[in-house]
């Protein structure tokens, strides 16, 4: 891999303007649901894509090639008019709801230029991605102001090897991982030239509403405060240091074959690796063994739920499974994945996102709980990675960051990379563990998992 963490460069970046839609579209005030408006989603995501050059249509640009800046700006004005709410704002009413004006105001656009080719950014890209800030238009931040103002941003920056680099972050508010698949898959095709995009966007946001009389049907200790929360490990303003751990193939046989023979084969390779770094990670931070620890995850509600085909908002519930840190860390790797399994079986019930809902209303719609746990999401399956703008399949696709949350993402030879994000000391004892760990694992191959400093 090249040395990407010394990478160096400044983005010359042009004036933001606002894209509007390219037609009219519905004005009026459009309800966000009781799932999209939780506390914990008032911050914009970042998803952030590199392209090689040759793509296909569109303008020249005096370097001589299809000018992506100019293809991606029509073609998001093309997909505004279908997805016209994301053209609008926040409000905020009484209880805190949120609602989206959708007032055709436009979403935020820069164009950019970088004296930076894409194989310097080496050959394994991963959150945090490096000069993230350059390749962007806000800074990263894991809360924001979200009302009245731009519910997207945009930044197109050119490469020197005429690559570019497509940098998007919008209002979690407003969309989950799918939805801005969904949208940014649109601004894809219609960059093709297609019509319309291929699925038709449905708002549907009542759906995941709380009952005129909510009442939660299971318990939700997401959004409960963890115990003597002053007392955690990590804190705000601490420094904080980032590797990806790569896990292949063989370290994933090595540690199923910990498992008892009832688990191997109905133990996804999510919970395995779930259960594994948790308790590499509790053990890093040095938690006290009394003290309780969570593992929180993102479960998807699509498939489960009445939505529609189309519907872009948050579908997403959290799950959760707590105990001791003595617990973890000195049980089986089996006891932590039972506990993740059992969390999970929770969360997708009939009526659990409908309870959380409910939850949330009644609670003055919170934040979800971060002290002592450890937050994932599963990316492997998304086809975030996939969106086509006429350039082909991305050479990376996924989040620009990562923080204190963090990922499994789809890696080269079918491994899952995980990128941390912990203390100085903390990441040396975690590798440490993980080193350990798979070594104890596969004894034959003791160095398997690649560790990676970024």
């Amino acid at each position: 891999m090249a040395a990407a963490s010394s990478l160096a460069f400044t983005a010359r970046r042009g004036d933001p303007e606002f894209i509007a839609p390219a037609e009219p579209t519905p004005r009026g005030l459009r309800r966000l649901s009781d799932i999209d408006d939780q506390g914990s989603f008032r911050f914009y995501r970042s998803v952030i894509y590199f392209y090689e050059s040759g793509g296909r249509g569109g303008p020249t640009s005096t370097r001589g090639v299809v000018d992506p800046a100019r293809v991606i700006r029509d073609a998001l004005a093309a997909a505004l008019v279908h997805y016209y709410p994301i053209a609008g704002r926040i409000r905020e009413l009484p209880d805190r709801k949120l609602v989206v004006d959708c007032t055709s105001e436009g979403v935020s656009f820069v164009e950019a230029d970088a004296d930076v080719a894409l194989e310097e950014f080496g050959d394994a890209l991963c959150p945090p991605i490096p000069c993230a800030g350059e390749l962007l238009s806000l800074p990263e931040s894991n809360s924001a102001v979200v009302t009245n103002r731009p519910l997207l941003y945009v930044q197109v920056t050119r490469l020197k090897c005429g690559g570019f680099v497509f940098g998007t972050q919008i209002c979690h508010n407003l969309v989950d991982a799918a939805g801005i698949t969904q949208f940014l898959q649109a601004v894809g095709e219609l960059a093709q030239g297609m019509a319309a995009p291929s699925i038709r966007p449905l708002w549907a946001r009542e759906l995941l509403d709380a009952r005129g009389q909510p009442r939660p049907a299971f318990h939700h200790p997401e959004y409960e405060p963890a115990s003597d929360e002053a007392n955690d490990k990590l804190r705000p303003g601490d420094e904080l240091v980032h590797r990806k751990f790569l896990f292949g193939p063989g370290d994933i046989a090595a540690l199923r074959d910990q498992l008892p023979p009832r688990l191997r084969p109905r133990c996804s390779r999510f919970l395995l690796l779930s259960a594994f770094t948790w308790r590499c990670r509790t053990a890093a931070l040095g938690y006290a063994p009394g003290d309780e620890v969570r593992f929180m995850f993102v479960v998807n509600g699509r498939g489960r739920s009445p939505l529609p085909e189309g519907f872009y908002g948050n579908a997403l519930t959290f799950g959760v499974a707590r105990t001791t840190a003595g617990e973890l860390c000195s049980g089986p790797l089996s006891r932590a994945v039972e506990l993740i399994a059992s969390a999970r079986a929770r969360a997708m019930a009939d009526g659990y996102a409908q309870s959380a809902a409910d939850a949330l209303v009644l609670r003055g719609r919170p934040r979800f709980t971060t002290a002592r746990t450890y937050l994932v999401t599963d990316l492997t399956k998304s086809p975030l990675h996939e969106v086509d703008l006429g350039w082909g399949r991305p050479l990376y696709g996924g989040p620009a960051t990562t923080t204190l949350a963090t990922f499994h993402m789809p890696a080269r030879c079918g491994g899952i990379a995980v990128p941390m994000c912990l203390p100085p000391r903390a990441m040396e004892r975690f590798a440490a563990g993980v080193r350990a760990g798979l070594a104890a694992a596969s004894p034959r191959a003791p160095q398997a998992a690649v560790l990676s400093k970024m």
